[in-house]
């Protein structure tokens, strides 16, 4: 299991319950925003937009600012928005790998601020495809645990529609799907009456580097500090954390 996507998901969850909240749904509104832009204001006609929707809700994203997100991403009204999607590449500390994705509606700032986050938390940036070549883009479906929602359960409704692979992250899984086969999946999953926390396309590092406690300390500071810029929406890194390390961070 991956150490670092279970640190991902603890975070999330800290997320929703804590002061962090409003970040949250500040990212979950950009989502849902670009997706309307780019598919529509049709949630069943753009699974894009059904599945950010999806996320918002389940993230307790009010009713509300998901209406409104929907139209100003369809260019609805005065206050209708444009981002661009940019990526930055970087190393933190030790040397991991780092894909930082922005949506922003000025460039500019969008790069000061992700060069500062870098700068003052042990990182560096690097050049354009030096970092990329670590990462695939991946469909990545999470599912809740459930008393009929077991592993089987899952190959069994999901496995023809192209499911790669399924890991446990503990009362969780994480499906893992080719980004084209993703809506068919988390469409086979629901058909079975099994239901999806979200389903995002990623970018999955190809290979993770273990890191201790002190190290993945500083990795996961400079990975906040980026969240925490307005403009930054997604964070990638390849770090890995071994159930001892992931144990003695839960305890900070």
């Amino acid at each position: 299991m991956s150490g670092h996507s279970k640190w991902a998901t603890t975070k999330h969850k800290k997320a929703v319950i804590d002061g962090r909240r409003a970040k949250l749904f500040a990212k979950l509104i950009k989502n849902i925003e670009v997706a309307a832009r780019l598919g529509g204001p049709d949630i069943e006609g753009n699974p894009t937009l059904y599945d950010a929707v999806q996320k918002g809700r389940k993230s307790s994203l009010p009713s509300d600012n998901i209406d409104r997100a929907i139209k100003r991403g369809a260019g609805v009204g005065e206050d209708a928005v444009v981002y661009s999607t940019i990526m930055y590449e970087g190393y933190g500390p030790n040397g991991i790998a780092l894909l930082i994705e922005c949506l922003t509606d000025n460039k500019n700032r969008a790069a000061a601020e992700v060069r500062v986050a870098v700068t003052r938390n042990n990182g560096t940036m690097a050049d354009p495809g030096s970092v990329a070549y670590l990462f695939a883009r991946k469909g990545q479906v999470l599912v809740e645990k459930g008393e009929t929602v077991t592993e089987d359960a899952v190959l069994d409704a999901a496995l023809d529609a192209g499911i790669e692979d399924v890991e446990d992250r503990g009362d969780q899984f994480m499906i893992t799907t080719d980004p084209s086969d993703m809506v068919a999946v988390r469409t086979a999953l629901q058909a079975a009456g099994i239901d999806y926390e979200s389903a995002d396309a990623e970018f999955v590092p190809s290979m993770m580097v273990q890191v201790d406690a002190e190290t993945a300390r500083k990795v996961i500071k400079l990975v906040d500090a980026l969240e925490d810029c307005d403009d930054v929406q997604n964070v990638y890194a390849n770090f890995d954390l071994s159930p001892e390390v992931l144990a003695e961070l839960e305890n900070d």
